[in-house]
């Protein structure tokens, strides 16, 4: 039989761990609401669980380390938040699946773009991003072409996966094959950006069948180049890129109608 005392230790006892649990709770309910805003930042780690680890305190933080901000705080215009995109300036813009009108002047979802985030997770130099490249196939069984793209992110198995389906839509293989290529390390033309072709994540189809706001548009006066948009590739290989995770280019005012690159954030509900 239990003595009088030894009732109050144990009742004590329990008294503390009941605290400590409560404390943890709190402790870890504190730490989900702060990741949990904002909402969108949460896009990020539903796209990227592979690479992102955290989002808290205005901080998005890699499981290499590496920490950006989320918000830099910083008022901008339109082309400032092309040269200088935060991440929340990166999200800002809504990209819509499916078929979908013609772009709107100056709606270019998935353009604005933070280098330092693409960086952190596929490389920061040429030789960092090819460590990691894998060799794909792609059109295996109809027009095999050898295409080397990033591993990070499972980005080799989801265009894989792109080919297969595509594959088995005998009328849309004439705008897949010869694809103009993945890797390229280089800027994009009129900027100190780089292209989403520098990590590996992006491929450009067949160009027989492409059009670019800026070949379209024959003035050399660069201040004078309007979009006249163009669009010859069908929506069902649009919407099957999409499904596995790329945008693509056709839906950028200042459009590409060639190229697809891979930004779940973007098409993440």
């Amino acid at each position: 039989m239990y003595s009088r005392r030894s009732k109050i230790n144990i009742q004590s006892i329990k008294h503390r761990a009941l605290l400590a649990l409560t404390f943890i709770f709190l402790g870890q309910l504190a730490q989900a609401q702060d990741a949990t805003a904002p909402n969108t930042a949460q896009r990020l780690l539903k796209a990227y669980p592979d690479c992102i680890s955290v989002i808290n305190n205005n901080q998005v933080i890699f499981k290499n380390g590496i920490r950006l901000p989320w918000d830099d705080g910083k008022q901008k215009t339109l082309e400032q938040q092309y040269a200088q995109a935060d991440l929340q300036d990166q999200l800002n813009t809504v990209y819509v699946k499916g078929k979908t009108p013609r772009p709107a002047e100056l709606d270019d979802p998935g353009r604005i773009r933070n280098d330092s985030f693409f960086k952190a997770m596929y490389g920061a130099t040429p030789a960092e991003v090819q460590k990691n490249f894998v060799t794909i196939t792609w059109l295996p069984k109809t027009a095999p072409q050898q295409l080397k793209v990033t591993r990070i992110n499972g980005v080799d198995k989801k265009l894989q996966a792109v080919s297969d389906e595509l594959e088995k839509l005998p009328a849309m293989l004439p705008y897949l094959q010869k694809a103009a290529g993945t890797y390229s390390w280089r800027v994009i033309k009129g900027t100190t950006r780089l292209s989403t072709h520098s990590y590996g994540i992006a491929i450009d189809i067949n160009t027989g069948f492409s059009n670019y706001w800026q070949w379209d548009n024959k003035t050399t006066d660069e201040s004078k180049k309007i979009p006249q948009y163009i669009n010859r590739i069908p929506w069902e290989i649009v919407e099957i890129f999409e499904k596995h995770g790329f945008i693509w280019g056709g839906k950028w005012y200042h459009y590409d109608t060639m190229h697809f690159e891979y930004r779940p954030e973007l098409l993440a509900n």
